[in-house]
């Protein structure tokens, strides 16, 4: 049957192939991961907190299932059909504490399950996890950056729609990263039709509160798209300094006419050479209550001589240049949601339902923020900047053979692996972590 089963290469007909290895794994660096988890409380707390609305006694409990998928999103492994795949792998045993992993159809089920109350669920989950990653290091100051993406939709979804600034159908979630640490704090799906301003105020309400309470100082940068007087003034009621981006208009522009005129004037001996001027002025639009403090950068870039210019208005005492220097940063924002949707696939929306939806986005947040945990507080210091598709190749991907014995499960992991010493000071690292849990 053996040799039925096998494949050979064409290359090397004395070379066979098959799936027959028995109890191997080819992600034994999950460990890694249970064992961060078990010290920080994470699965404790999703046990206390998280339940669906079901009164049913199931084999496979909501708490498992969740943890299941969390996992399964940590090794790549996004879709629900995977689980049936992976149902006798050594590890995924270990790491769930389990002989059986749900299959495909009970994990369908279980998103089915949730709804309303266990967004509040997950709300209530971010928070505690919060509080334990500050009891290990905490930050003196939080920088907000707020933004949206598109997530793409097919067929006939709730709350799908096309989305003009994307010029594509899908939904329009909002997401706001910590600028610092690439932590995502908070995430809501709106509909694709909706404008990214749209209660941005309101979304941002509750982390407003959550940093005044903990006493830590907050910032926000923004684009240009969430520019409203309602965000203004959540920001200016909660202590909160903000540089948000203005759209250019001929308002701004001509206020800033003395400036560019000295531009002008400045580099007209050296049209080639790159130019730039900084400044600021008082400014009141249409829908403002009363003026406020906008800064400006005119540049000239190098072989042009047209100018560009950015406008930020901001209630920070800083020098112009520096308001803009800090607003630019905001950049890794981008680079925080790219890693989110290609290595977490943040961005699958498979269900019909726009509540379940929202309900996987968040289970996909936890698992960015649980594996961004793990790498900027335990990983080697030579590792914490990789991304999260190096760092799967380097420490999750290790293949094992479990060796079970009465008493122990033994991982024999990969003789020739080029990481061990990582693996090792990964592990030292997460038992020498001091955690104060709730």
């Amino acid at each position: 049957m053996d040799i039925l089963n096998s494949l050979t290469l064409k290359s090397n007909r004395q070379i066979k192939i098959n799936f027959d290895g028995g109890g191997l794994s080819s992600d034994a660096g999950l460990l890694l991961i249970k064992d961060f988890a078990a010290k920080i409380g994470f699965s404790k707390l999703v046990k206390k907190k998280f339940k669906t609305n079901d009164t049913s006694v199931r084999f496979h409990k909501d708490d498992e299932n969740l943890m299941q998928m969390i996992y399964q999103i940590i090794s790549a492994y996004f879709a629900d059909d995977c689980a049936d795949e992976l149902t006798l792998d050594p590890v995924f045993h270990a790491i769930l504490e389990k002989d059986g992993l749900a299959s495909q159809p009970t994990l369908s089920r279980f998103f089915n399950r949730m709804g309303g109350d266990t967004l509040i669920q997950f709300d209530d989950i971010d928070k505690c996890l919060r509080n334990i990653i500050y009891s290990i290091k905490r930050l003196e100051h939080m920088f907000l950056d707020l933004d949206s993406t598109l997530c793409g939709t097919y067929g006939n979804q709730e709350g799908e729609g096309f989305n003009f600034h994307y010029q594509a159908h899908g939904y329009h979630p909002l997401l706001c990263y910590d600028g610092l640490t690439g932590d995502l704090l908070k995430a809501d799906l709106h509909d694709g039709t909706l404008h990214c301003s749209n209660d941005a105020d309101k979304f941002m309400e509750s982390l407003f509160q959550e940093y005044m309470e903990r006493g830590m100082k907050t910032y926000l940068r923004d684009d240009s798209g969430f520019s409203s007087p309602k965000l203004y003034k959540a920001c200016e009621v909660n202590g909160c300094s903000y540089a948000i981006r203005l759209k250019q208009n001929s308002s701004l522009i001509a206020l800033a006419s003395d400036k560019d005129e000295d531009l002008y004037k400045a580099s007209k001996e050296e049209q080639i050479s790159y130019a730039v001027t900084y400044g600021e002025f008082m400014y009141q639009a249409g829908s403002w209550e009363y003026p406020r403090r906008v800064v400006f950068k005119i540049e000239k870039p190098y072989g042009q001589l047209t100018h560009m210019h950015t406008f930020i208005v901001t209630n920070m005492d800083m020098e112009s240049y520096q308001i803009i220097k800090f607003y630019r940063n905001r950049g890794k924002v981008e680079n925080f949601i790219k890693e989110g949707k290609t290595g977490f696939d943040f961005a699958a929306m498979s269900s019909h339902s726009k509540i379940v939806n929202a309900n996987r986005m968040r289970i996909h947040m936890l698992a960015y923020n649980l594996f961004n945990w793990f790498r900027r507080l335990v990983l080697p210091e030579n590792m914490r900047k990789q991304q999260v598709d190096t760092i799967r190749l380097k420490l999750i991907k290790i293949a094992a053979r479990a060796v079970r014995s009465a008493r122990y499960i033994t991982f024999k992991l990969c003789s020739s692996c080029p990481y061990k010493k990582e693996f090792h000071m990964t592990l030292e690292n997460i038992q020498r972590l001091t955690v104060q849990l709730e």
